[in-house]
């Protein structure tokens, strides 16, 4: 049996993540292929706890928001990514570990080091085969933040805070080719559509045949 594939999507507030998720999952299946659906936080009954609860209010120091989301994660990747990757399923995750690199590192400043070893924990060697990163300016991916309604505490961060994750997300699609592919989440939904699932057939779907 082939081990499944490990796609995430990444990007800043209100890119279109969510939609591009259901979508791709959606294609995948009507071709054939088995898949899990997932996010982050989130994903188990201990992460949608610790989605709850960061969702709600902020830690006082950064590192126990990192240590929150890194005890999610392990029960993620324990419970449902790696069983579900090693019975030949597709993964999709809604976030992962390079939202973790953005928030907690670039822009509450935890150190790059101290963010691996967490990963080294949790994570490796099951590392994302293909990350696709939706990329909006951050004037528009507030705008549309607002257009949902109710705004969580990240939607609710002022511009230059966005533009900052934004540039974070840029730089990983920028030091990591390989895994990451941009794509523009300015264009129409059906085109971003179509654009994902270009960049997962050439990268996955080809490498399956």
């Amino acid at each position: 049996m082939k081990r499944g594939k490990f796609i995430t999507f990444e990007g800043g507030e209100a890119t279109g993540k969510s939609t591009q998720t259901k979508r791709l999952a959606e294609r995948l299946q009507q071709a054939g292929i088995p898949v899990v659906v997932t996010r982050e936080p989130g994903g188990t009954p201990v992460g949608e706890d610790v989605r709850e609860l960061i969702m709600k209010d902020r830690p006082t120091d950064p590192v126990t928001e990192l240590l929150l989301f890194a005890a999610a994660r392990a029960e993620h990747m324990t419970s449902i990514i790696r069983p579900a990757l090693d019975e030949g399923t597709w993964v999709i995750s809604d976030r992962f570990i390079d939202s973790t690199r953005v928030y907690q590192g670039k822009l509450y400043g935890i150190e790059r080091t101290f963010i691996e070893q967490l990963e080294r924990f949790t994570v490796a060697p099951d590392y994302p085969d293909l990350t696709l990163i939706l990329d909006v300016p951050a004037n528009e991916g507030v705008e549309r933040a607002q257009s949902r309604g109710t705004l969580s505490r990240y939607d609710a961060q002022r511009i230059e805070t966005h533009e900052a994750l934004r540039e974070g997300f840029l730089e990983i699609a920028t030091a990591e080719p390989q895994r990451c592919v941009l794509i523009d989440g300015y264009l129409p939904v059906a085109s971003v559509e179509t654009a994902v699932w270009q960049a997962v057939s050439a990268h996955l779907l080809a490498e399956a045949d």
